[in-house]
């Protein structure tokens, strides 16, 4: 009964919004590495891709390994015992000698033990090497257990094919050698049936995150790195203050070991407010809670980032980052106010982001400004990141920004980064779910080929599977077509994401929640609308969030005997209101006479086009309503009016004035 797009409401008493439980701060986005030294020697792929701690620990002394390397000593000494000792060489189960059956068990028991150090020994040359490490290394780690037991697999059923002789399984009283041969293959086909489905998995997961999320990932997170840096101290202009206080103290002390001398009132003048500035200078943190368990990046680093380089690890490092991370503003903490909850910090509802648009705007601006302009920016980061940032607001093609541009660049910002993360968390949900429907496939598959492999099937029980088989896809052949379209819809076509705003068949609605097999919906009116995936897999979708800058038309009549005059003054006027209103619309509208309808009007259309889309249909109505209103004041003005056609209006019979045709509305008179 709640809807995850829209905020909670507010609190009457105090206006906050209640801080939603769980979130933490996100801590992603540290300070450029323009301020921090660097050793020019480092290696420039040391931190690319780092390790996370559950793998950089190895687990050598589990008990299970504890149990394989005590199995593995007390095997190894009965091997040299069976070997050495007469009376045990001489021994012989199933014809075959003990030591050859201690071998066997060796093999079952440490065998695992043995394929895990050439699974090191794999990860070890994958990590010396830059590119594998890259594109490699995430699978590795993931699949190296899977692998494992192929190894282990492999060698147990190697050595007991090639220990066991053949008389002894052409001996047709033993069985069960033979069956364990059978069994011990389909655990190896089953085991590599397993292990192709994960990496499988894995791969199409890893490719979809990377080639459908990573712009809006990046994007959002540059935005977060924004507000941070805008909300918190100057730190170019302090690190240019301080480079020039450094300067300074080298002048003067360079000057007085050539021995000149300085009066102690004027130095303590110069170097007094120097350390004023020092001490109030803030303390560079390269994050918070996420940072400090391997969550954090630099703006840098991001910067580096494309959908070419970027690994797996570091696209899930991401997408973590967006889905467990909120927006913060860091003027609290900047000024050491410890003691303020951390909800006071972050933004959480669309009223706390129109808050920090307001800090932000008052420690960006400069005093009794009405406007942020670029050297204001500059004051905070370097000229390529203000200039983009510069680029983002509504009026982007001035280099100034308005208090309300402000104000809703940093609003949609929030509804960008809470539609991202339930976006992640929804594909999620949907990537775990098909990887359990694979896994039920794979599970059937790996049963038909042991009964093949095992030769349980007759002639009879094929027939009554078969028969069986017919009634399932009978019963269940619809309702797995309806389940590969909606996979192939959501994974494939993938037309829209949480928060979009779409049209399908004339109806806006935008999305509200995407799972594998249904798709929700929220009306204009709030109403929730399911739609099946296979259903919307054959419906044209409109999606307005991916168009590009959209137009808009306004159409409407005047006389036909309206002067030449007018309407190229009414022209004039319409297309300089909507040229000066330049971070609206584009310049140039076209305003045209389209048609005469009977000899009467002229049908005239005023095309203009948006400097956005129409994601935001409110503020698309606000702003064509502007030009409406723009529009009825120059008709007015110019005296520019519609005319109906004159009607013959005959009139043969009326009523007497006592009769009751007349409505009841009527006032009759009685004189």
């Amino acid at each position: 009964m709640k809807s995850r797009l829209m905020d909670p409401p507010a609190d009457m008493k105090s206006g906050r919004v209640p801080a939603a439980s769980g979130q933490i701060r996100s801590g992603f986005i540290g300070i450029s590495s323009r301020l921090m030294e660097r050793d020019e020697e480092e290696d420039p792929f040391a931190e690319e891709d780092d390790i996370p701690d559950k793998y950089k620990t190895s687990k050598f002394f589990t008990p299970l390994v504890i149990l394989q390397w005590a199995s593995l000593i007390i095997i190894m000494t009965a091997f040299v015992g069976s070997l050495t000792i007469i009376e045990l060489s001489k021994r012989r189960l199933w014809a075959l000698p003990l030591w050859k059956w201690e071998l066997i068990i060796f093999v079952l028991i440490c065998g695992r033990l043995v394929s895990g150090w050439g699974i090191r020994i794999l990860v070890f040359f994958i990590e010396r090497n830059c590119v594998l490490r890259k594109r490699v290394l995430y699978f590795v780690y993931g699949l190296r257990k899977a692998v494992q037991n192929c190894l282990w697999l492999g060698l147990v059923l190697l050595a007991w094919h090639y220990l066991f002789e053949k008389k002894v399984i052409a001996r047709e009283e033993e069985v069960i050698p033979v069956f364990v041969t059978k069994f011990l293959i389909l655990l190896l086909v089953g085991t590599l049936l397993w292990l192709l489905k994960t990496l499988l998995v894995k791969v199409l997961a890893s490719s979809f995150h990377v080639s459908t999320y990573f712009d809006r990932i990046q994007e959002s997170l540059f935005t977060q790195y924004v507000i941070e840096t805008l909300s918190g101290p100057p730190v170019i202009e302090i690190q240019r203050n301080q480079e020039e206080e450094e300067q300074v103290m080298a002048e003067v002390e360079h000057l007085q070991s050539s021995g000149c001398t300085m009066p102690p009132g004027l130095r303590e003048a110069a170097l007094k407010p120097m350390q004023s500035r020092r001490v109030s200078s803030p303390e560079v943190k390269s994050g918070t809670q996420c940072s400090k368990k391997g969550e954090g990046i630099t703006i840098d680093e991001l910067h580096r980032l494309n959908q070419k380089n970027i690994s797996a690890w570091k696209m899930k490092r991401l997408m973590n980052i967006v889905r467990h991370g909120v927006i913060t503003t860091v003027d609290e903490q900047i000024q050491g106010n410890e003691e303020e909850e951390e909800s006071a910090t972050t933004i959480t509802s669309e009223f706390e982001a129109k808050c920090a648009a307001k800090k932000i705007f008052k420690n960006v601006a400069k005093p009794y400004s009405t406007f942020i302009h670029l050297e204001d920016i500059l004051r905070f980061m370097n000229e390529e990141e203000a200039e983009k940032t510069m680029n983002q607001f509504e009026g982007a093609i001035e280099t100034r920004v308005s208090k309300k541009s402000l104000k809703t660049w940093v609003v949609n910002a929030f509804r960008e980064r809470r539609s991202l993360a339930l976006t992640l968390d929804d594909t999620k949900t949907a990537v775990n779910q098909l990887h359990t429907m694979v896994d039920v496939v794979v599970g059937i598959l790996i049963l038909i080929i042991g009964v093949l492999i095992l030769e349980i099937a007759t002639t009879k029980f094929l027939v009554l599977i078969s028969s069986q088989l017919i009634l399932v896809a009978f019963m269940f052949g619809n309702t797995c077509k309806m389940v590969f379209e909606a996979i192939i819809f959501l994974f494939v076509m993938h037309p829209f994401d949480v928060g979009d705003r779409c049209e399908i068949e004339t109806v806006q609605m935008v999305v509200e929640e995407m799972n594998i097999l249904t798709t929700v919906f929220l009306r204009y009116d709030n109403q929730k609308i399911i739609y099946p995936n296979s259903v919307l897999a054959t419906k044209p979708i409109s999606n307005f969030y991916r168009s590009p800058d959209m137009g808009d038309a306004i159409d409407f009549c005047v006389h036909v005997s309206t002067p030449v005059e007018k309407i190229s003054t009414m022209k004039h006027r319409l297309t300089a209101f909507i040229e000066n209103k330049r971070e609206h619309w584009y310049p140039s509208p076209m305003i045209v006479v389209r048609d005469v309808d009977d000899l009467n009007r002229l049908k005239i259309s005023v095309w203009f086009c948006h400097r956005m889309n129409f994601q935001d249909m409110g503020e698309r109505f606000i702003r064509r309503a502007l030009v409406v209103e723009e529009m009825i004041k120059v008709l007015r003005e110019l005296d520019i009016e519609y005319r109906m056609l004159p009607l013959d209006v005959n009139v043969r019979n009326m009523p007497g004035f006592s009769s009751q045709r007349l409505p009841s509305t009527w006032n009759t008179c009685n004189s």
